[in-house]
């Protein structure tokens, strides 16, 4: 579809192609808009002591209010944005910083935007997708192929071994029930070296979060996902990144926690 001229604000309405419908949605675009990006570790806050010997969450933490068919759930696609605009803009500058041109890179639980930058699809080797909802990965521009797939149900990527550079996860780490079995599975298709990229703000669907996550603060679900790589095993230390963009029409806080394969 063609993008109707940008708005001062850096969005766009646009029409789309999704199973043979055209669909108008809001998208936005790359565009200064008086936002300030931030990298402040949270390393010493988060990761000065040593982990427990044994896993520390029990199985009751992966429970959730709404134990229903998730894909009865996500069956209807939901073309809107999960995280605010201040969000969106400071995940779009973090992959710019820190996502090296020419890599292979893997999105999972993607959805129809995967807030890369625009000129991503141009500069990657290959990006490709897996989630939740055909149609909404049918919308993605910026993938290069996608497969539906219900990580709660089959946590296996359908990928080859040490096929990507980088994996992203934006803002659904929390709905994963079996999330070592996950990382274990970004592990094997990451080649030695390559990141694993995770963002988080403090939304989600509660009904669908699991348990453990609904009561914990910000940097308490960063230290969560920091425990996951640590317990899955095959990663570096994990680092922390509050990531929270400063200035005009911004609200969400946005944390990074990212680990590098084992060389």
């Amino acid at each position: 579809g063609q993008p109707a001229e940008s708005a001062p604000s850096g969005e766009v309405q646009e029409e789309i192609s999704v199973g043979g419908q055209q669909l108008s949605v809001r998208r936005f675009v790359e565009k200064d808009v008086g936002m300030q990006f931030k990298k402040e570790s949270l390393d010493d806050t988060l990761f000065a002591q040593p982990w427990p010997e044994e896993y520390p969450f029990p199985p009751a933490a992966f429970s959730r209010q709404d134990e229903s068919d998730d894909e009865d759930f996500y069956s209807t696609p939901r073309f809107v944005y999960h995280i605010d605009e201040g969000a969106v803009r400071a995940l779009t500058h973090y992959y710019k910083e820190n996502i090296p041109e020419g890599s292979a890179v893997l999105d999972i639980c993607s959805s129809w935007v995967s807030h890369y930058p625009e000129d991503f699809p141009k500069k990657m080797k290959r990006i490709s997708g897996t989630g939740m909802n055909a149609l909404e990965l049918e919308g993605n521009k910026q993938l290069t192929d996608f497969t539906p797939r219900n990580l709660n149900v089959n946590p296996k990527l359908p990928y080859d071994d040490a096929s990507f550079d980088v994996v992203t996860c934006v803002v659904s780490v929390d709905y994963l029930i079996k999330p070592l079995d996950i990382f274990r599975e970004v592990n094997r298709v990451l080649k030695p070296g390559g990141k694993f990229i995770l963002s988080q703000s403090n939304r989600c669907f509660p009904t669908k979060a699991i348990r453990m996550w609904l009561g914990m603060s910000d940097l308490q679900h960063c230290l969560v996902i920091g425990a996951y790589f640590h317990y899955a095993g095959g990663f570096e230390p994990a680092h922390a990144y509050d990531v929270s963009p400063s200035g005009p029409r911004t609200n969400d806080p946005l944390f990074i926690v990212e680990a590098s394969k084992s060389k």
